[in-house]
C-alpha cells in the first residue's frame, strides 16, 4: 500500500509532468535542429516566434470563445490552432525574405546570421507583448482531467489519488502524430529527402538539381508548424506568458544540443532528458520518501535539491556538461 502511494505520487509529480513537459521541448527542439542542420545557424527568435504563433492561437481562441464556438470537451485552442499556423508561417517566411535570404546569398558566417535571429528575437518580442501584454494569459477551457484525485481514489481507494489533466494527455497523443508525420514526411516523400540530402551535403545537393530555395521555404513551413503547436501546448499545459517563451529558448536549445544539433531522433530524446532532469532536480521528495521509508527515518524538511526558481539552471548545467564532454550530443549531430 505504501508502495502505490509512493508510486501514484511520483507519477502525479514526476513522471506525468515529465512526460509532457519534454513532448513541448521535444516539438520545440525539432524546430531548432532542422534551421541548424540546413539552413546552418543556430536561431535565436525561436522562443519569441513561437510566443508570437501562441498570441494568434490565443486571440482567435478569444475569439472562437465569445462567439460561442467550442470544441466541446477539448480545448477550443484546437480549433484556432490552424490560425496560428499559418500566421506563424507568413511571419517566419516574411523574416526570411526580408533578413537572412540576403545574409544566405552573400554566403555570409553563421555567427552574422546569430546576430541577425537576435535582432529578429527582440523586435518579435516587443511585438508580442505590445499587441497581448507582458502578463499571464489564460485560454484554456473544456473538460480540465481526464482523471480527477476524486474519481481514482473512488475507484482504488488509495488515500493518494492520481490525476491526468485533459491538456497533460493532449500534449503526448498531438507530440506523438506529429513527430511520426514528420519522420514519415523526412524519409518518404521527395521533398524530405531533397531536405536531407541539402542537409548532408550542400554543393552535391546543388548539382543534382535541389532547389534551395524550396528547401528553405519548407524548413521554415515546418518549423513554423512545429513551434506554433509546441507553444500552444505549453500555454494551455501552464498560460501563455510572453517572457517566459524567451526563456525557454535555454531549455529547447539545450535540448537540441544534448540529443545531437541536426538529428531529429536526438532532438526528441534530448528533450525528455531534459525534461526529466529540471523536474527530477526541482521536486521536494519528502513525500515520496515518507512513504517509502520507515517512520522513523522519514525526513523533515522538503529534500528538494534546487528551488523551481532554479530549474533552467538545470537545462544549463546538462548544456555545458555536453557541450564540454560530448560536443557532437548523445546521437553524433553536428558538433556546435
Amino acid at each position: 500500500m505504501e508502495l502505490l502511494n509512493a508510486i501514484v505520487v511520483l507519477a502525479n509529480y514526476v513522471i506525468i509532468p515529465a512526460v509532457s513537459y519534454g513532448s513541448q521541448l521535444a516539438l520545440g527542439a525539432l524546430g531548432v535542429t532542422l534551421i541548424y542542420g540546413i539552413l546552418r545557424f543556430s536561431n535565436f527568435a525561436h522562443g519569441d516566434t513561437m510566443a508570437f504563433g501562441t498570441m494568434v492561437t490565443v486571440l482567435f481562441t478569444w475569439w472562437f470563445q465569445s462567439m460561442g464556438i467550442s470544441a466541446g470537451p477539448l480545448p477550443t485552442a484546437l480549433l484556432a490552432l490552424p490560425l496560428g499556423i499559418l500566421a506563424t508561417m507568413g511571419m517566419v517566411l516574411g523574416t526570411d525574405r526580408l533578413v537572412y535570404r540576403f545574409y544566405r546569398r552573400q554566403k555570409a558566417k553563421p555567427i552574422i546570421l546569430v546576430m541577425a535571429s537576435l535582432g529578429v528575437m527582440f523586435i518579435t518580442n516587443g511585438i508580442v507583448r505590445f499587441i497581448i501584454g507582458p502578463g499571464d494569459q489564460r485560454f484554456a477551457d473544456g473538460e480540465r482531467f481526464i482523471i480527477s484525485v476524486r474519481d481514482f481514489k473512488a475507484m482504488t481507494g488509495l488515500p493518494e489519488g492520481l490525476k491526468i489533466r485533459t491538456t497533460e494527455g493532449l500534449t503526448v497523443i498531438t507530440a506523438v502524430i506529429v513527430v511520426a508525420l514528420l519522420f514519415w514526411f523526412l524519409n518518404r516523400t521527395r521533398t524530405g529527402k531533397s531536405m536531407r540530402a541539402y542537409s548532408d551535403n550542400e554543393d552535391l545537393a546543388l548539382l543534382s538539381g535541389i532547389n534551395p530555395e524550396r528547401v528553405v521555404m519548407v524548413t521554415w513551413l515546418i518549423v513554423a508548424t512545429l513551434i506554433t503547436i509546441a507553444g500552444t501546448l505549453y500555454g494551455l499545459d501552464k498560460s501563455f506568458k510572453p517572457f517566459v517563451y524567451f526563456q525557454l529558448l535555454l531549455p529547447i536549445f539545450a535540448s537540441a544540443i544534448v540529443g545531437g544539433l541536426g538529428n531529429p531522433l536526438g532532438a526528441i530524446a534530448g528533450g525528455f532528458v531534459i525534461a526529466f532532469s529540471e523536474v527530477t532536480i526541482t521536486y521536494a521528495w519528502k513525500k515520496v520518501l515518507g512513504y517509502l521509508m520507515p517512520e522513523s527515518l522519514a525526513p523533515d524538511g522538503l529534500v528538494q535539491l534546487l528551488s523551481t526558481d532554479y530549474k533552467f539552471a538545470v537545462s544549463f548545467v546538462i548544456l555545458l556538461i555536453v557541450l564540454l564532454f560530448k560536443p557532437t550530443g548523445l546521437f553524433q549531430g553536428k558538433s556546435v
